[in-house]
């Protein structure tokens, strides 16, 4: 990795656990307000609606600024994947160091934490995203150490593949509610409609 990548990956990651710390911040808030015991299961149903629409779009902004700082960190589109991992995995991870900072939570790798709530809720163990997001930065650190190196065709497939079992672990519980309601049909409706999000809740308690 040449001296000018190397700055780049420095302050990808510092922009990264700036970014955690932020985002932990958010989450410390809501955990006062909803969850002064600090036991996130079951899922608070009191919470109003409007904050859980504007949490929606809160994750997908995170995403959004996770997208830039790749895109403006590389040049080509192999570069801008690998910052965005990059970035993804530092933040994923100090999102969890931020939180046992300043809440002491979570109290193990094996505490089970909601992970994202697009396009349904993702649970599981705190381990999980840790060692995904480990290897996620593996990953990128050689995608730019070794530039020259091509993923061939059976590489991408792999990828694809690991990537769909990971994400159908995580939302498995939701995807089957969603499809034995046929709410799978009304997704608009996911987010505002008191009855479905109380299934969800349910479903993530039990």
């Amino acid at each position: 990795m040449e001296k000018e990548e190397k700055r780049k990956f420095v302050w990808v990651g510092i922009f990264a656990i700036a970014m955690a710390f932020v985002e932990t911040m958010i989450v410390f808030y809501l955990r006062k307000l909803y969850y002064p015991d600090n036991n996130l299961f079951p899922l608070n149903i009191s919470m109003p609606t409007e904050i859980l629409i504007f949490e929606w779009i809160r994750e997908a902004a995170t995403i959004v600024m996770l997208l830039a700082i790749a895109v403006i960190a590389g040049k080509k589109a192999k570069e801008k994947f690998a910052y965005f991992i990059y970035a993804f995995a530092i933040w994923d991870i100090f999102y969890y160091v931020w939180l046992k900072v300043t809440l002491d939570w979570p109290a193990s790798l094996m505490t089970w934490d909601v992970l994202f709530l697009i396009p349904v809720t993702w649970v599981s163990p705190v381990i999980c995203p840790i060692i995904v997001s480990l290897t996620m930065i593996l990953g990128a650190y050689l995608i730019l150490n070794y530039p020259e190196k091509k993923f061939t065709k059976n590489q991408i497939k792999l990828l694809i593949i690991g990537g769909i079992f990971i994400y159908a672990s995580v939302v498995w519980n939701y995807s089957t509610l969603f499809l034995k309601k046929a709410y799978v049909l009304k997704f608009s409706e996911i987010m505002i409609e008191k009855d479905i999000m109380n299934l969800a809740l349910n479903i993530a308690s039990s």
